[in-house]
């Protein structure tokens, strides 16, 4: 089959990933820098069979594409910082329930209502810590436009997978920047759908067989009785006040992430093989960092970059390796240093560890990292 090349915006892109990774539900409430994803979205479902919905608000939102997805389907939601708060409850509800569903960030200056439309990285530590109470998290960050429609994809298959919620964090870099990009056919990308009990099988919606961490999923109105609840539950789904019980739970909970990091984290290094400085960046300002870095490699300074692909959970092991090979690092990001201190956590006193950070509603320029990269050489 031949492959579409197409101009898109970022938040197209990720419209375009999702419809071939299968959603068929989208609900929401418009908030710039993400509308585009919801306008898209309203065209495209109904001409397929799907179902666009536009709630009261973005607590309605999340909530709307947590039941769509209980019925069996693929469902998602976007927004952006202030929805991102308030879609907080039901994400820590969909991933004690074990609900699938995607919900995308398009990040903008904050806090509060902040900077509409102007470009941020602020909401990081929300996309881990956000919701209250332990909670497993995956989060992933593009810093192109075919990265976005990859990562969409991606961020569905992992929600099936592992019945979970999953964040797609971009921001206004990337949901609102247009590039050239090849879609592949239908028939080229891996799609991966839960797994549901057969007609007949005795169905514990959270009970594990074989020392699978992930309970098989059957969709509401298929003929199996459970019960879905945000509290602490049993095996049936019904609530439990064991403590024990709730012990077993959440270490599962966790373990299904923890577990399966190889499967889960992904990165990209650049000139990293020789390198005697590291930069960390990601998202948008990732392509501030490779213009930066072709410059210094240019003046014959050996320096790298290291971009986390998947920021939650964090790829701990892969910079702490290179932490003991260079002689510092510079965190790139637009906020005042949140990625920053996971670095310096995982780093450990190998090395140096430096911020440089912005939160004016600004880009990082690549002439502004350059700058502060040679402040600590």
């Amino acid at each position: 089959m031949a492959k579409k090349v197409k101009f898109l915006q970022g938040n197209e892109a990720c419209v375009e990933g999702a419809l071939m990774a299968g959603m068929t539900f989208y609900s929401g409430y418009p908030i710039t820098p993400s509308t585009e994803i919801a306008e898209l979205s309203a065209e495209k479902l109904p001409r397929i069979g799907g179902k666009f919905i536009q709630m009261e608000d973005e607590i309605a939102g999340i909530a709307a594409a947590i039941g769509a997805s209980l019925t069996g389907a693929k469902a998602m939601t976007a927004t952006s910082g202030p929805g991102f708060s308030l879609k907080q409850e039901n994400i820590g509800y969909a991933a004690l329930a074990e609900v699938p569903v995607v919900i995308v960030n398009v990040q903008r200056g904050g806090p509060s209502t902040g900077l509409p439309t102007a470009p941020g990285q602020g909401d990081l530590m929300q996309a881990m810590w956000g919701t209250h109470g332990d909670h497993p998290v995956i989060c992933l960050t593009p810093d192109s436009v075919k990265e976005t429609f990859d990562l969409t994809i991606r961020a569905f298959n992992l929600a099936e997978k592992y019945r979970t919620p999953v964040i797609l964090l971009t921001d206004e870099i990337t949901g609102h920047m247009r590039e050239k990009i090849e879609i592949p056919d239908a028939s080229e990308i891996e799609v991966y759908n839960r797994i549901k009990p057969n007609q007949g099988d005795e169905y514990k919606a959270y009970k594990v067989y074989d020392g699978d961490l992930v309970p098989k999923m059957a969709d509401f109105g298929s003929g199996f009785r459970y019960h879905v609840t945000g509290l602490m539950h049993d095996e049936t789904g019904f609530p439990s006040n064991s403590t024990k019980n709730a012990g077993v739970l959440m270490n599962r909970l966790m373990a299904k992430i923890e577990d399966n990091l190889d499967d889960l984290i992904t990165y990209e290094e650049v000139e990293v093989a020789d390198a005697e400085y590291l930069i960390v960046s990601y998202g948008g300002t990732a392509r501030t960092a490779k213009a930066a870095i072709k410059t210094l490699r240019n003046e014959g300074i050996k320096v790298g970059l290291f971009r986390p692909i998947t920021v939650w959970p964090f790829p701990e092991k892969q910079v702490a390796e290179l932490s003991k090979k260079v002689k510092n690092i510079l965190v790139a990001e637009l906020n005042y240093g949140q990625m920053v201190r996971e670095v310096e956590r995982v780093v450990k006193g190998n090395c140096d560890v430096r911020h440089c950070g912005k939160a004016n509603g600004e880009v990082l320029t690549p002439e502004e990292l350059i700058r502060a990269f040679k402040e600590v050489l």
